[in-house]
């Protein structure tokens, strides 16, 4: 009898964990559709702004969203025709390289971020890597101030700060490197020191005792580990400084010097009548080399801001 009830109550376990399996398969499903449909709309944006920069100027605010000027229901033929006097091809892609200068503003663009980046991973994960070793009150305060850094409104201190830049010779792509890595300390120092407070003391220690300097400690010891954090930085800080509009605007000579977004701008600003298919082939070059190096690096940020928030 006692084998009976065991066998008997394996299989209303079984039977419940089945149960629990199949109940969570579809829980698993509706929230896969679920975040499927709020990706497409997340996406939306930049799929009109694609189909777009192929469009005729006049068809661009007459149908943004459709491929053909001519409905569907007038009949397959009609739709073709209409589908070629919507799309020009490459012609805008041609007349946005033209206006913009784009491949020079490209080089200003790609010049500032690949720096301002490389100045950011290295001046902060030493920095943190210092602060997390060295516990002093100076430590302490330099910590401090980073954190107090993050919550000052930009806005509080831009005007100051062009003021400050042309003073200091700032204007140029190298300068404004300099002004990026003040305003990208804050959150790089705060995850890089997450970070190295989860690894074991006695890592460096044994380098030390190997014969490794500071800086070959550093360099050779923890930077390898450090690196889902040093790579999640790298693109958060990227993505930002890539993108970013309005402090190249106040620091920069606009006259001389062009990132993609202030060519976009003066695109819009300087012929007249804005050519609107051109603006949407600047933003989709603008997009396309943010979008590969993310999409080469994406799995590195839920593992870098895990380790330097939940390790830490």
């Amino acid at each position: 009898m006692s084998k009976q009830k065991m066998s008997a109550g394996k299989k209303k376990n079984n039977a419940g964990n089945s149960v629990s399996v199949v109940r969570q398969a579809k829980h698993g499903g509706i929230l896969t559709i679920l975040f499927a449909i709020l990706s497409f709309f997340w996406v939306s944006p930049i799929l009109v702004v694609l189909l777009n920069s192929f469009k005729r100027k006049a068809y661009i605010f007459k149908n943004p969203f459709g491929l053909s000027n001519v409905p569907l229901s007038s009949g397959f033929e009609k739709w073709a025709h209409g589908l070629s006097k919507t799309f020009v091809g490459g012609l805008n892609y041609a007349n946005a390289l033209k206006k913009t200068n784009f491949v020079r503003c490209f080089g200003y663009s790609f010049f500032i971020t690949l720096i301002s980046v490389v100045l950011i991973v290295v001046c902060c994960s030493m920095c943190a890597w210092y602060i997390t070793r060295v516990q002093t009150a100076g430590t302490k305060l330099i910590y401090l101030l980073c954190m107090f850094s993050m919550i000052v409104p930009f806005q509080m201190v831009m005007f100051t700060l062009s003021k400050l830049a042309n003073i200091l010779h700032l204007a140029t792509p190298m300068g404004i490197c300099i002004v990026y890595l003040g305003f990208g300390a804050g959150l790089a120092v705060f995850m890089f020191t997450g970070f190295v407070k989860s690894i074991p003391l006695e890592i460096e220690e044994a380098a030390m005792i190997d014969g490794c300097t500071p800086p070959q400690t550093f360099f050779r010891v923890i930077i390898p580990i450090m690196k889902p954090t040093l790579i999640t930085i790298a693109i958060l800080d990227a993505m930002w400084i890539w993108n970013d509009y309005l402090l190249p605007s106040l620091v920069l000579n606009v006259n001389k010097y062009k990132t993609i977004p202030i060519a976009v701008q003066y695109l819009k600003q300087s012929h007249g009548q804005i050519d609107w298919g051109a603006m949407m082939a600047v933003l989709v070059l603008a997009i396309v080399p943010i979008v590969i190096f993310y999409i080469a690096a994406q799995k590195y940020i839920i593992e870098g801001v895990m380790a330097g928030a939940v390790k830490g």
